[in-house]
């Protein structure tokens, strides 16, 4: 999932929750008090600590020194969309839900509409439905292969859409002053 910050009066900045560290997860993950599955699936319905989160600990690469309750951005500020992999994988499983009778058409034009709330990259989610229209039964066998467009910016960068370079969060130790004492079960 991409994390979409747009501050007031800003440029768009994406940052890739897939690029984080475990380490950085876990701090997510103690400062926001979610579970990494919680933060995914909260990612999913935009849910704002998540986000916060994301966006937080990514920011903490360049500037070490940021905290949690200094990175305050609007409600209207931050949203999520999903990655051209994870864009493939939700038109799948979506076209692979849909009712058989349904015409070609009318799918497109119930799936067509919501690209743009959910693609990173709206062009990229047009052509991959496009690229899975349907071809009528009579034909399958005749018809050729379709093959599906290249991932624009596919490369073996961890983060290829975080607009912040990937370093060493700081040298300071695991924990952080987020961070809660845990309690001693003994």
């Amino acid at each position: 999932m991409i994390v979409v910050y747009t501050p007031d009066g800003g440029e768009p900045e994406h940052y890739d929750a897939s690029s984080l560290k475990v380490s950085e997860a876990a701090i997510v993950q103690r400062t926001i008090d979610m579970k990494w599955q919680e933060i995914l699936s909260g990612l999913e319905q935009d849910d704002l600590d998540a986000m916060r989160g994301i966006v937080w600990v990514i920011k903490k690469r360049t500037q070490p020194a940021l905290r949690f309750g200094e990175f305050d951005p609007g409600v209207t500020e931050l949203t999520s969309r999903m990655d051209n992999k994870e864009i493939g994988r939700w038109l799948d499983a979506t076209l692979d839900a849909v009712d058989p009778e349904l015409d070609w058409e009318t799918i497109e034009g119930i799936i067509g509409p919501r690209l743009a709330e959910v693609a990173v990259d709206p062009e990229y989610a047009r052509q991959l439905l496009d690229a899975r229209a349907t071809v009528p039964k009579e034909t399958a066998e005749d018809a050729p292969e379709r093959e599906l467009p290249p991932i624009p910016g596919d490369s073996p960068s961890p983060s290829p859409t975080s607009i912040t370079p990937e370093t060493s969060t700081s040298d300071s130790s695991l924990t952080s002053s987020t961070s809660h004492p845990e309690t001693s079960m003994t």
